[in-house]
This record gives C-alpha cells, sequence and structure tokens, in this order.
C-alpha cells in the first residue's frame, strides 16, 4: 500500500509547483463551502469586471489612455445601473402587481376549465378527480400566498443586503478596473517564480472565463429583447415578464429552455385556450430556441466552451447542488479549469501540453 501511494506521489507530485497549486485549490473550495454566502459582493464585482474590462481593452487598443477608458466605462455602467433601479425594476414590478391582481380570474378560468373536463371526457376524467385537483390547487396558492405575505415581513434584512450590494460593488468593480494589473502582480508575488502549469492554467482560463461571462451576458440581452419583442407583437400578456425569464434562463444550459415552456403556454393557455394564438406563440418560441441552440451559441462560444453536454449537464448538477445560483452560473468555466487542470498537470514522464 505504501509503495502504491509514495507512486502516485511521485508520479503527480514530483514537483513544488503541484504541491503548492494543490493547497491553492484547497484553501479556494473550503472558502467558497464556508464563506460563499459573505463574499458573494466579491464575486458580483469579479463577474461584473469581467464583463466591463472587455470594453476597457477594445478602447485601449484604440489608443485610449488606460485611466479614460477606464472612467468612461465605469460612467457607462453606472448610468445602466440607475437606468435599471429606476426605470426598468419599477416598470417590472408594476407587471408583477397587474399578475397578481388577475390571479383570482386565472383561478375562476381554470375552475371553469377542469369542470369542463368529465363532460367532454367522462371515460377519462371523473367528477370527484376535478374536485380533488381543485382542492389542492387551492391548497397550493393559499401556500404560496402565506409564504409571500410573510416573506415581506423579512424584506427588511433583503433590503438591508441590496443597499449593501449597492454601495460595496460598484466601489470594488471601480478598483478592480483601475488597479486590475497592481492586483495581478500583488497575487503574483505570492507565487513561485517558475509556474509554468500554473501561468498555462491561467491563461487558458483569463481568456475563457472572460468570454464565457462577456458570451452569457450577450446571450441574455439577445434572448431577452428577441422574445420581449416577438411576444409583444403576438399580444401576449405579461412579455416582459415572460422576457426576463427566457433571458435568465440561459443561465442554466439546455435545461433553463425546458423549464421555462410551462409559464409561458400557461400564460398563453389562459389568455386564448387552445387556439390559433397560443399555438403561434409555442411555435415561435420553439423556433427562437432552435436559433439560440444551433446559432447564436455556437456563433459567441464556438472559441469558449469545448466541452461534451454531458460534461456540461454533470457540472450544473454537481456545482448547481454545491453552490446553488453561483455553481449554476459558473458550472461551465469550473468544468473547462478542471479540464485545463487535467490538461496541464506536471505528470512526470510527461510534457506539459502546449497553452491554447
Amino acid at each position: 500500500m505504501i509503495k502504491v501511494f509514495n507512486g502516485f506521489y511521485e508520479r503527480y507530485f514530483s514537483e513544488e509547483e503541484a504541491i503548492i497549486f494543490t493547497l491553492l485549490l484547497l484553501i479556494f473550495f473550503s472558502v467558497m463551502m464556508t464563506l460563499g454566502s459573505i463574499i458573494a459582493p466579491l464575486l458580483w464585482s469579479l463577474v461584473l469586471t469581467f464583463l466591463l474590462q472587455g470594453l476597457v481593452s477594445s478602447l485601449e487598443k484604440l489608443h485610449m489612455h488606460h485611466r479614460m477608458a477606464v472612467y468612461l466605462v465605469y460612467f457607462m455602467f453606472v448610468g445602466l445601473t440607475v437606468l435599471t433601479m429606476f426605470v426598468f425594476l419599477p416598470f417590472a414590478w408594476n407587471r408583477i402587481i397587474f399578475f397578481i391582481n388577475d390571479m383570482p380570474i386565472v383561478m375562476e378560468q381554470s375552475r371553469a376549465l377542469l369542470m369542463l373536463l368529465p363532460e367532454n371526457y367522462p371515460e377519462v376524467f371523473t367528477a370527484d378527480q376535478v374536485q380533488l385537483w381543485l382542492n389542492s390547487i387551492q391548497q397550493e396558492v393559499g401556500l404560496i400566498a402565506k409564504n409571500i405575505f410573510s416573506y415581506s415581513f423579512s424584506s427588511v434584512p433583503l433590503i438591508a443586503s441590496v443597499m449593501v450590494y449597492l454601495v460595496l460593488v460598484p466601489i470594488m468593480v471601480f478598483f478592480m478596473l483601475k488597479d486590475s494589473k497592481k492586483l495581478l502582480n500583488w497575487f503574483e508575488s505570492w507565487l513561485p517564480e517558475k509556474r509554468p502549469v500554473m501561468a498555462q492554467i491561467w491563461h487558458e482560463m483569463n481568456d475563457q472565463l472572460g468570454n464565457y461571462i462577456r458570451g452569457k451576458a450577450l446571450q441574455m440581452i439577445i434572448m431577452g429583447v428577441a422574445s420581449f419583442t416577438i411576444f409583444t407583437l403576438l399580444g401576449l400578456n405579461y412579455s416582459l415578464l415572460l422576457s426576463v425569464l427566457i433571458g435568465l434562463a440561459v443561465i442554466v444550459p439546455f435545461l433553463g429552455a425546458t423549464f421555462i415552456i410551462v409559464p409561458i403556454f400557461l400564460v398563453g393557455f389562459f389568455q386564448w385556450g387552445f387556439s390559433a394564438d397560443l399555438y403561434q406563440v409555442m411555435i415561435v418560441y420553439f423556433v427562437l430556441h432552435i436559433i439560440d441552440a444551433n446559432i447564436l451559441v455556437p456563433l459567441i462560444f464556438s472559441e469558449t466552451v469545448k466541452l461534451h453536454p454531458i460534461a456540461i449537464l454533470t457540472a450544473v448538477l454537481v456545482f448547481g447542488g454545491i453552490w446553488g445560483f453561483w455553481g449554476v452560473f459558473f458550472a461551465i468555466p469550473l468544468a473547462t479549469f478542471i479540464k485545463a487542470i487535467i490538461r496541464a498537470w506536471p505528470i512526470k514522464g510527461r510534457a506539459i501540453a502546449p497553452s491554447m
């Protein structure tokens, strides 16, 4: 047993860099497992910095000074945040209020439609079954209302948390953009001088992670705007809310687009019933999803995500189960990170793979 362990150690941990990198990984995952909720503002700041760093780099390529590019991009970011807070969010909140006010009408329509089932299909449905369904729906709606009511009393800590985010995140984003080179140099000063494996993984992940986050943000915007435009033209109720859900659904590869079918179908069904308008909305959504999967995603992520669908789904399930939203959002970058580690890990007798 000792001989097997020694052989494993000499093969995979024969170099100092491998040991140091393993310790860094253990520290990183330990911090994320124990302090993930506390450092969430830092994570948001890192994500936003990756999004904005691409614009800063593009302006620098146009011979704009670094500090001037940072100020310009940062003011654009602050302006967009203010616009979202004072224009988009109030409008979305009004749509939610309208939806809540329409719930009694929706429930009455649901009751009327369900009561027709025993008349139209007596060999399949009975009045007792329908009544049981109605009672279950009523209980679920009452439970949801109770949760909303109790949630309203616990919203003070949430408001305080949002205020903390609104103060801390913009400040950290600004300094991360302005002093990005200094921060990277400080971090590198703690690493060993000879670090070919870390350098390879860093360069690969720096490019892929930044491209992935910017590509995912672009995909969310395109899908949200396209669905909102199409649903509005078709006259579908709550087009804005459904479009926001569609934009957020792209965070979860493959599964998000499937889950969002349910609210789209229900809104269309309660608005039009089984009619040509409902079929038209569903067909348009399927076409939009096909365009996203076969044109938009390959176009945006062609040089970023080179993982098998099974690996992507496994990463979503594993990291989503560990870290929730953040695990789902970073599932693909984390899977790519693991792939990069496997490719570059210094194994005795194997040359280091060339960097991409």
